[in-house]
């Protein structure tokens, strides 16, 4: 495990934390850490520590969300918190063009175009949270509401009831 933020982050994402002066530990796997329990595995943490960066698009235009690695986004609540028509989940495409990211290493800021976040309000229950650095190798963490504020988001209830699927 390394865990240089220079090395172990993507560049684009360890230039998003210099141009905001974070000094945050960035901790690269050997294995890839692309879904929420590998993350959690692989730091030794809770699958609801884990930051899903999710890109949707709500009348076409990306949003991201970002929830806790334990639930799932309802798209119908999503779709209401932005007052949108329509909220279907992007394709890998899209989340490349987007953020600058492949999908399993999104990171919740440091993208490469200016895009609306959602963050859900579960994030909070949590000390420390932690989210892609740019790669599927790569975590760091932060306070969920130091982590919010700089992703630029707006909280909101977007979790999933049990029983429902998005």
């Amino acid at each position: 495990m390394t865990t240089d933020a220079g090395s172990a982050a993507h560049p684009q994402f360890a230039a998003a934390l210099a141009e905001l002066g974070l000094d945050v530990e960035v901790r690269r796997f050997p294995d890839e850490t692309r879904t929420a329990q590998q993350a959690a595995d692989a730091i030794g943490c809770r699958v609801s520590e884990i930051v899903k960066s999710l890109i949707f698009a709500a009348d076409g235009v990306p949003v991201l969300v970002l929830m806790d690695g334990a639930s799932r986004v309802d798209v119908e609540r999503v779709r209401e918190a932005l007052g949108a028509g329509e909220v279907t989940r992007a394709d890998a495409r899209v989340v490349r063009e987007t953020t600058g990211y492949a999908i399993g290493g999104v990171p919740p800021f440091g993208h490469r175009t200016r895009t609306r976040v959602l963050a859900d309000e579960g994030l909070l229950d949590h000390a420390l949270v932690w989210a892609a650095a740019g790669t599927p190798h790569s975590v760091f963490a932060l306070p969920p509401k130091e982590l919010i504020a700089h992703a630029g988001a707006t909280l909101a209830d977007v979790r999933e009831s049990r029983g429902r699927t998005a």
